[in-house]
């Protein structure tokens, strides 16, 4: 119903009308817009409200003051805006956005070229700047150079103005207060004044400098800082100078450059000559890829050779040397040990050895007192406190004497640890302190140390422990000492013997003094600024610290961060601890530290090198732990007979060491006689250990470690030494008759023998012609006058009567045929190994070396 209108008494009637007014559509207001650079701008901002209708509860349409569809939502408190584009049609919705966008893409637009304009502006002015700066310098320099010049003038002037004199004037007054004479006067006045103009040039010039740098300013001898762009030679010079290394684009155009080269070259039917490696063995479709030939190629290669061999077969290196040279290329031989050879063949260290601590084992019977002796000589420790107080984190420790002087001892590892670390290559060992009891003797594991002391070679100082016990017998000891050719100082000998106590600390200070004065005698010098290397005295696996190894530094430094081998293991140094648990920087020669970092566990007696390289060492563990594998499937015994002989045979072996057993000891006195009279100028028995009782652990040990074979005479080896020995494969010979030992013996050392070489001699040959063929050298057209030639005899080439060559002989041919011999009266062709200077007319001997067994 309309504003004119009235309703009275349920009719409608015309009233009068109310007045008209427009409502107002748009809604106007201020927005402040803001730009970059810190630009801002106040515009005005109208919003045209649209009419909006509602149904209302009877179903008639109802006009929405202000438009319900634009008023804003409330939630609690807040207003919140309502998206500008509802309530509107389609067709409005899509004008207006594409408004939107366009209003977008013009400002995006604006707001690159203002970016553009400032750039441009930032251009000119450093461009600006720059032809400023220029000029400036150039005023400078004409500044200077007109100085120089009012300076060489005025000195000038002043030189032919100077007169000789006959004799020498008195010192002058100052210029400004003599007077100058009426004829010098202009020339004065006229240096004056070019002096006063180059001063006030320099000082002009220099205020504009300042002016310009705005307290910026650059110390004499610095470098001027980079203006302008940065060129490439700029960028390819260093601060001296020098030029820099090749980038990897150009390698890498200089490798695809050598390729290309390389495809030319084969265009044009050339031979590309390569540097082809050969390991131990190699497949033939890998030595094909080497040579970069087709494999079939390669296999007819081997056929002519004589050798049948798929793509995928291996051949040995000598086959495919002779196949790679076959085809024109060069041949470097590799061994799969080479990786080692950094281990074997260490750098010559730079600097003078110096004074090292001597490393001592202690050794001798059960209940001798080792374990008494060790804890007494740690106590003796100055820098560790109260007596006793000294807690053991490792298994070696450095006692430090009032001197000054350090020893460092080895806890007790036990014969067959000692023995074993040997084994492993490891001779830590320095000085071996043999304990006996002065109440009990020399038992049977005194007996085993001093073999174990004698097997490592070397020094042996005796301590005669329990000296203060009742029925103690010191020179009973000393007595028993000469039974296994150990002579004591008092009684004319050489071994040095101490009567210690160490329950009550006697003669502790006088046992140390002794041990100084061997290793003084001993001469122990080590590089400390060498890599370090040394042995793993034990190692184990920690929880939340991974594997530990107690390491004995030989020579050299050991460092936090250093990269190291040990045995099949390698790893980089996380941190060190000393004996008493402390964390180290560094650990020098003969000093016992705790090495965190490895990937696995090693073994006692393991060697420790440190590297320099990651991979090097990565792949020195790699190989090791191969090798080991493939020892574990083909175990090959290091004492058997057998091996003996082919030591023999390869002249390795000088020496039979054995270790006899015996029930009795008249037989083991008997045998070891017999074998001393085996003895020869060349060869001989060397007897590590004999005794009486059965074959144990420790006897396999000592035997494995040395290579040797063990016999026992009417006894046999416990259930663990047999184990020991066939994990080992060490080799036990069991007799019941002397003889029959006697005689096996005697076979052995008859092998070791050197056999005696004879020479047969087989025919001549004369040179009638020489050939030269292609990829075989020069060979010989022979006529054999006396005798006959035999193919791999040796040869000797005589010229003149004169030997000019010995050697093998290569090829023996009859017309196109390989043959094995030709006698006289034939022709034939010859080709010698790695010998083509012949010429007709030489005579060609053939000789046979035959080797004749001899026997004891």
């Amino acid at each position: 119903m309309s504003e004119g209108t009235s309703k009275s008494g349920g009719k409608l009637s015309l009233g009068k009308p109310g007045k008209l007014s427009l409502s107002k559509t748009v809604e106007s207001g201020q927005v402040r817009q803001s730009f970059s650079h810190g630009r801002s701008k106040t515009v005005i901002v109208e919003t045209k409200s649209r009419r909006s209708f509602e149904r209302t509860d009877g179903g008639d349409m109802k006009a929405v003051k202000g438009g319900a569809a634009r008023r804003p939502a409330q939630e609690g408190n807040k207003l919140v805006a309502e998206n500008p584009l509802d309530g509107l049609s389609e067709t409005e919705r899509q004008a207006r956005l594409r408004a939107l966008e366009g209003a977008a893409k013009e400002e995006e637009r604006r707001k690159i070229e203002a970016e553009e304009a400032e750039r441009r502006a930032e251009e000119a002015r450093r461009r600006k700047a720059e032809e400023e700066e220029a000029r400036r310098l150039a005023e400078e320099e004409e500044a200077r150079r007109k100085a120089e010049e009012a300076e060489k003038q005025a000195a000038e002037a002043e030189a032919s103005e100077v007169k000789p004199a006959a004799a020498p004037e008195p010192e002058a007054p100052a210029a400004e207060d003599v007077p100058l004479p009426p004829s010098e006067k202009p020339d004065a006045a006229a240096r004056a004044k070019a002096k006063t103009e180059a001063d006030a040039a320099a000082a002009a010039a220099a205020a504009e400098k300042d002016k310009k740098n705005k307290g910026t300013m650059r110390l004499r001898g610095e470098p001027r800082r980079r203006q302008g762009k940065l060129t490439i030679s700029q960028a390819l010079e260093d601060d001296d100078g020098e030029s820099r290394g090749r980038s990897m684009a150009a390698l890498r155009r200089a490798r695809e450059r050598e390729k290309q080269q390389n495809r030319e070259r084969l265009s044009r039917g050339e031979k590309v000559v390569r540097e082809v490696t050969i390991p131990e063995a190699i497949t033939v479709g890998d030595l094909a890829n080497r040579m970069a030939e087709r494999a079939p190629d390669v296999i007819k290669a081997l056929m002519k050779m004589g050798v049948m061999a798929a793509v995928n077969q291996a051949i040995d290196a000598d086959t495919a040397e002779l196949v790679a040279e076959e085809f024109g290329h060069r041949v470097k031989r590799v061994s799969e040990a080479d990786v080692e050879d950094v281990l074997i063949k260490p750098e010559e260290p730079e600097g003078e050895g110096v004074p090292r601590a001597p490393v001592v084992t202690v050794m001798g019977h059960v209940d001798h007192g080792k374990t008494s002796l060790l804890d007494a000589l740690r106590a003796t420790d100055v820098a560790a406190g109260e007596a006793g107080g000294i807690t053991q984190h490792i298994g070696a420790y450095q006692v430090t004497m009032n001197s000054g002087d350090t020893i460092t001892f080895l806890d007790t590892p036990g014969h067959a640890a000692f023995t074993s670390m040997r084994q492993r290559g490891a001779q830590v060992t320095d000085i071996v302190v043999l304990v006996i009891a002065a109440d009990d003797g020399i038992q049977p594991q005194t007996v085993e140390a001093i073999n174990h002391a004698k097997a490592a070679e070397v020094p042996i100082i005796v301590a005669v422990n329990k000296v203060d016990k009742e029925g103690a017998d010191p020179n009973r000891a000393k007595t028993q000492l000469l039974e296994h050719e150990l002579v004591p100082e008092d009684m004319g000998g050489d071994v040095i013997c101490i009567e210690v106590s160490a329950l009550k600390r006697l003669n502790l200070d006088a046992l140390e003094e002794a041990i100084l004065l061997q290793a003084e005698m001993l001469e122990l010098k080590a590089v400390p600024e060498a890599p370090a290397r040394g042995a793993v005295v034990e190692a184990k696996l920690e929880k939340g610290r991974g594997s530990v190894a107690t390491v004995l530094v030989q020579s050299g430094t050991l460092k936090v961060g250093d990269i190291f081998v040990a045995g099949q293991e390698w790893g980089r140094v996380r941190a060190l601890l000393d004996d008493k648990g402390r964390p180290v920087e560094q650990a020098g020669p003969s000093v016992p530290v705790e090495v965190l970092g490895l990937q696995g566990t090693p073994q006692a007696g393991d060697e420790f090198v440190v590297l320099s390289d990651e991979s090097k060492a990565r792949e020195i563990a790699d190989y090791r732990q191969r090798k080991a594998r493939e020892a574990q499937f083909t175990i090959a015994g290091r004492g058997t007979l057998e091996q003996m002989f082919e030591k023999v045979k390869a002249g390795e072996a000088e020496q039979l060491p054995v270790v006899v057993k015996t029930d009795v000891q008249g037989s083991l006195e008997a045998i070891i006689a017999a074998l001393d009279k085996l003895a020869t100028d060349e060869v001989k028995v060397r007897v590590l250990h004999g005794a009486v009782g059965g074959i144990t652990e420790s006897d396999v040990t000592l035997a494995s470690s040395t290579g040797g074979v063990i016999l026992g005479f009417n006894v046999r080896a416990n259930p663990q030494a047999r184990d020991h020995a066939r994990r080992d494969g060490v080799d036990i010979r069991y007799y019941s008759i002397i003889y029959d030992l006697i005689d096996d013996m005697k076979a052995v050392l008859s092998g070791m023998l050197a056999p005696e070489e004879r020479e047969e001699f087989l025919g001549y040959a004369e040179i009638r012609d020489v050939f030269a063929i292609t990829k075989v050298g020069k060979v010989a057209g022979c006529m054999i006058t006396d005798g006959e030639v035999r193919r791999g005899a040796k040869v000797r080439l005589l010229r003149d009567d004169t030997v000019i060559y010995e050697g093998s002989l290569k090829q023996l041919k009859r017309f196109k045929d390989d043959v094995r011999e030709v006698k006289q009266g034939y022709e034939c062709g010859m080709a010698f190994e790695n010998y083509d200077d012949i010429k007709v007319g030489d005579v060609v001997e053939c000789f046979d070396v035959q080797s004749v067994k001899r026997e004891l």
